[in-house]
């Protein structure tokens, strides 16, 4: 009876079946861990009857159809109650940052160790945020960098100093070997996150912020 009261029941969303089957293996190997469900897709797992019995979820991000982002946040509004690991290949601020802004507990690297992933979900069990250190590190340095606003990707902050140059559009595109409307995509959420409406808001905001060296300027 304790036994069964300490069991954590645990759902996978991979749509790689081999890391699909291992997560499964040596996660279920463990006599306080078991698993109940395994699904390539969130459409599938959000479809069964597990949603109603599972304490914790084990995501991946780039899932076919609705991506594992969108999948975490159907998760909290519908089942608050269930906790959200993400283990994916994707270690972008931008992916990072969507990620546990949804509601994800914890953001593992997929080559984390199988003694990592377990330690993880009992971590999360018991409270914790479990974050491998390469991500602890990215989220510790965007708090140092820009305070509670979103953090730029590499590519947005680099097409920022670009604009700051007064080249246009297609100039940018062409330098960094983008589409116009890739470009565009880019200097939309440039916007979104540096809460500007235009080229010089966004120019005088990445001063501000540091995000752009002012020296540039001296080419406008």
């Amino acid at each position: 009876m304790n036994k069964q009261a300490a069991l954590i029941n645990i759902g996978i969303i991979e749509d790689n079946k081999y890391m699909r089957d291992g997560w499964e293996a040596f996660i279920g190997s463990e006599p306080d861990l078991n698993v109940i469900g395994t699904f390539g897709s969130c459409e599938e797992a959000f479809a069964s009857d597990i949603m109603n019995r599972v304490d914790l979820l084990l995501m991946d991000i780039g899932l076919p159809g609705m991506s594992g982002i969108e999948g975490v946040r159907y998760v909290k509004k519908h089942h608050p109650d269930i906790i959200v690991i993400m283990a994916t290949v994707f270690d972008d601020d931008q992916h990072i940052f969507d990620a546990l802004k949804a509601g994800a507990m914890g953001y593992l690297e997929k080559k984390v160790s199988p003694e990592g992933l377990i330690a993880a979900i009992r971590d999360a069990m018991d409270g914790g945020s479990p974050i491998t250190p390469n991500i602890a590190n990215k989220v510790i340095r965007s708090f140092h960098q820009g305070g509670n606003e979103e953090q730029l990707t590499e590519r947005e902050q680099q097409i920022l100093e670009k604009l700051a140059t007064g080249v246009s559009y297609h100039a940018i595109g062409k330098e960094i070997f983008l589409s116009v409307d890739g470009v565009r995509y880019h200097i939309r959420n440039i916007y979104r996150k540096l809460q500007v409406n235009s080229r010089s808001e966004a120019i005088a905001k990445g001063i501000s912020r540091k995000l752009i060296n002012p020296g540039v300027l001296f080419h406008l």
